[in-house]
């Protein structure tokens, strides 16, 4: 069996070797299992978000967020979205804030898509977890501390915890 190293820390590849691929059709129920189960935190990264997607998991969002549940977004700023699409991020903004969601606007264009649950469930992907409709997409999931905290290295978020 090899290891994977990065930073001087070494990751076991049977928990990369052993993460899971859904598409468009699988990802949803499996990951609004994985909110559902949560229980300290919930991290999203998604450039796009429509008011239709945000919608299906308002009601779990909010319910998460009064059990506790710390759940946080990050996305791109709308203004840098074309008009009808910077029209939809606002509404579904509003949805979320409306259901405790703490968010965090990005000026950077980041297009990553994943989301850390409890600092060991991993999703990773192209799938837009708040705005996806129509297209065809892979979402990984990993159940690894290791992997998500390589994540949060990887896109600086290092030891901050929710």
């Amino acid at each position: 069996m090899f290891r994977i190293t990065l930073q001087k820390r070494s990751i076991d590849s049977s928990e990369l070797l052993s993460s899971k691929l859904y598409d468009e059709c699988s990802f949803y129920d499996s990951f609004a299992r994985d909110v559902s189960n949560a229980k300290h935190s919930v991290l999203v990264e998604c450039p796009y978000l429509t008011e239709r997607r945000v919608r299906q998991f308002s009601k779990l969002l909010k319910r998460k967020v009064k059990e506790g549940v710390e759940i946080i977004l990050y996305t791109r700023n709308p203004r840098h979205h074309d008009k009808i699409l910077e029209v939809q991020a606002w509404k579904a903004l509003e949805i979320l804030k409306d259901s405790g969601v703490r968010i965090f606007m990005c000026d950077d264009m980041r297009h990553r898509k994943l989301s850390i649950i409890d600092d060991e469930v991993l999703w990773e992907g192209s799938l837009n977890i708040l705005s996806q409709n129509e297209s065809c997409e892979i979402m990984r999931r990993s159940f690894s501390k290791e992997l998500c905290d390589q994540m949060r290295t990887f896109i600086k978020l290092g030891n901050l915890r929710y």
